[in-house]
């Protein structure tokens, strides 16, 4: 196996996540959260004119631990971002996650794809239909509802493009 494919299935399994990845419910992992991560960096981002304080989910610790334990609902104006280490066809579910949020797949041009919502503690993952998904963003459960943001609505950050923000590139 070369080395892009072993790095694209460690990373997909690492980013199989949102509130953690899933994984074999009957196998103990040790590398699995067991408690919620402090508060991450934050970014203000604009999802079409509506803007959000998103938390950066960077690492592979960071995006596979998620809100899982958090039991405050996020605020109307806060968010959680997992930028991606590849294109693909993401999957999250919300093991540990008692508080229900609402999910937009976004692909790498930072456009929505897609907008699930994401049961709390549910432990069958929520897979994008598309596979050119880049983004992730988490936000308190109907917010995308209550602002109108539909599949097709462009999200940037303060310092531009979420691609040339996250990857130096367009």
């Amino acid at each position: 196996m070369s080395g892009w494919c072993i790095l694209a299935v460690a990373v997909a399994t690492a980013v199989c996540c949102g509130c953690g990845s899933p994984t074999n419910l009957a196998a103990v992992d040790p590398a699995e959260p067991t408690h919620a991560q402090p508060k991450l960096p934050t970014i203000k981002i604009f999802v079409g004119t509506q803007p959000l304080n998103a938390e950066l989910a960077l690492t592979v610790d960071q995006q596979r631990t998620g809100m899982m334990f958090r039991t405050n609902r996020l605020d109307e104006d806060a968010a959680m971002l997992f930028p991606l280490a590849l294109t693909q066809q993401a999957s999250f579910w919300m093991k540990n996650c008692p508080v229900p949020l609402s999910a937009a797949y976004i692909d790498p041009e930072g456009v929505i794809q897609e907008i699930h919502l994401l049961r709390a503690n549910d432990t069958n993952s929520v897979v994008a239909a598309s596979d050119n998904i880049r983004f992730v963003l988490e936000c308190s459960e109907g917010w995308f509802e209550r602002h109108h943001i539909q599949p097709g609505v462009a999200i940037a950050t303060e310092r531009g493009p979420l691609m040339q923000t996250f990857f130096g590139r367009r």
